[in-house]
């Protein structure tokens, strides 16, 4: 039933009748509706590459470090920040990379001034990571910034007490190695929660034009002798072992040599004395003896014919045909 009713404006109004137990029924609704959104807030989840923050009454209390579905109390209690601390990140230094994939130099971040007072163009990449949530959220503004800025500062402060030509050649290693120190160094005072995984440079070489031409000369000319350097020490390395074995075996040749003729020599010598002192015992017969070997060395196949020694060759003895006959009676 529709009610109209009159004012003292002289309108007419129209006055709707809500249904029975409407006011409670929308109560209920609300408050269902207001018990889900706190409910879902009860609940959050923290990817692989995350960890949480939880924040209770805006103030930190604990950092959940495991993935996963997690409960928390509802908003306004507790609240959640979530941040890719076990994501590596890179920053670059001295030059950005566009959303295409192309590169531009940044020259206030490059050029920089060496120790002997000359001018250096120095870009580098550095990886990093969160390794303390609390410290990542609440001890510095703006993280990235801070990172970028230390790392040009360090830059800055190692090349800044370093030659040119040493920082454009074999430098580079050495100086990547006192940054990155140099840099942990900041962030730990600083207490920035950021770890430094690595550091390294691009390049380092002085400015375009004539000046780098002519280190990128001088930097060929000593790569070229390090090449040749490095080459002869091969060489050195292939040829010494293998003199060294020549010499060896050259000093046991002749010692083998020297023993060999040392023990000839002995056996010379004794078999001397031994004659020696068979001629002592008899010195005709052992003169003979030594004739007729003498003569059998000297003439292998004579005949030997033995005379009675006055000149008549009638009466002979071949000897020849003797030994035959006794040597066939031996067999």
């Amino acid at each position: 039933m529709e009610v109209y009713k009159g004012g003292l404006d002289g309108e007419t109004r129209k006055v709707v009748n809500l249904p029975t137990g409407f006011g409670r029924k929308v109560t209920a609704g609300v408050i269902v509706v207001l018990l889900l959104i706190i409910g879902s807030s009860c609940f959050y989840t923290v990817q692989e590459h995350e960890q949480a923050a939880i924040l209770t009454f805006g103030k930190y209390t604990a950092t959940q470090e495991q993935s996963g579905l997690h409960f928390k109390l509802p908003y306004p209690i507790q609240s959640v920040v979530k941040v890719p601390a076990n994501l590596t990140q890179k920053i670059q230094i001295g030059y950005r990379e566009d959303d295409r994939g192309n590169f531009y130099p940044v020259e206030e971040e490059a050029l920089m001034i060496t120790g002997d007072e000359n001018i250096v163009w120095a870009d580098a990449v550095v990886e990093w990571k969160i390794a303390d949530v609390r410290n990542y959220l609440y001890n510095i503004s703006d993280p990235e910034q801070f990172l970028r800025n230390a790392a040009s500062a360090a830059i800055r402060s190692v090349i800044g007490s370093t030659r040119l030509d040493y920082a454009i050649t074999e430098g580079k290693t050495v100086i990547q190695t006192e940054v990155k120190a140099k840099l942990d160094e900041i962030l730990s005072m600083y207490e920035t929660g950021i770890q430094v995984l690595d550091l390294k440079f691009q390049d380092i070489e002085p400015p375009e034009g004539e000046v780098q031409q002519a280190f990128k000369e001088v930097t060929n000319a000593r790569e070229e002798k390090n090449t040749k350097i490095n080459q002869a020490m091969r060489y050195m390395n292939d040829r010494l072992p293998k003199a060294r074995g020549e010499a060896q075996a050259l000093i046991e040749r002749a010692e083998a040599e020297k023993k060999a003729r040392i023990l000839n020599a002995q056996g010379d010598v004794a078999k001397f004395n031994a004659l020696y002192e068979a001629y002592r015992a008899n010195p005709d017969v052992t003169a003979e003896r030594l004739l007729l070997e003498a003569l059998e060395k000297v003439l292998p196949n004579a005949k030997v014919i033995i005379t009675d020694g006055d000149g008549n060759t009638i009466q002979l003895l071949n000897l020849d045909e003797v030994l035959k006959k006794s040597g066939g009676n031996a067999q």
